[in-house]
């Protein structure tokens, strides 16, 4: 590329100077692109043979767009010239923000990791009587779960969803203590309050 630069007429050569970055940014943001359509097609797929939340699902993918899109943008600013040592100044400094930002959210992380390990294992899903024991034979907390969402599950411990109670259980909860979970017709057993009939 060099001696075809030094071939080239000065006009022709400035030109050269700025087309090459140009095209170079343009392949980034164009490879940055495919790959958040493959990641959108990956996670629709994954949603849909495991029954994810949709918002979940959303999430996933802001995160992974953030991470493609961030990457993409300083490939292009070091392909446009800008220093290394100014990138990686920038770079160190994102991730000592994220580093605490993570440890600061931990517990909404861990809740999030959890509902996804929910809805792959398939403990337990909507419609189900379940019960989180506290230790041995005492007596949990139990219900008919009615919403799982990326931080809670929702258990309906008496009455219906109108006039009734509910419990929110943080998701990380479920994997910290036994899970009792009623079949067929063992669910006949829990008394009607429990089920959340009308």
């Amino acid at each position: 590329m060099q001696a075809l630069h030094d071939q080239l007429p000065v006009w022709a050569a400035d030109w050269l100077d700025i087309l090459i970055p140009a095209v170079e940014v343009v392949m980034i943001v164009l490879g940055a692109w495919l790959l958040m359509r493959l990641a959108h097609k990956l996670i629709d797929r994954v949603t849909t043979k495991y029954g994810l939340p949709v918002n979940m699902a959303s999430l996933f993918l802001r995160v992974v767009g953030a991470l493609v899109y961030l990457g993409a943008l300083l490939w292009a600013l070091e392909r446009m010239g800008v220093s290394g040592a100014v990138l990686w100044t920038a770079f160190t400094g994102f991730a000592t923000v994220g580093a605490v930002a993570f440890f600061a959210a931990w517990s909404v992380l861990s809740n999030l990791f959890c509902t996804l390990l929910i809805y792959i294992t398939k403990s337990f899903r909507i419609g189900d009587t379940v019960e989180l024991l506290e230790a041995g034979d005492k007596p949990g907390m139990k219900g008919r779960v009615v919403e799982i969402n990326p931080v809670y599950t929702t258990l309906l411990e008496s009455g219906d969803q109108q006039n009734g109670t509910t419990l929110q259980l943080p998701n990380s909860l479920f994997f910290q203590r036994v899970v009792r979970r009623w079949h067929g017709t063992a669910v006949t057993a829990v008394a009607p309050d429990q089920q959340g009939g009308p």
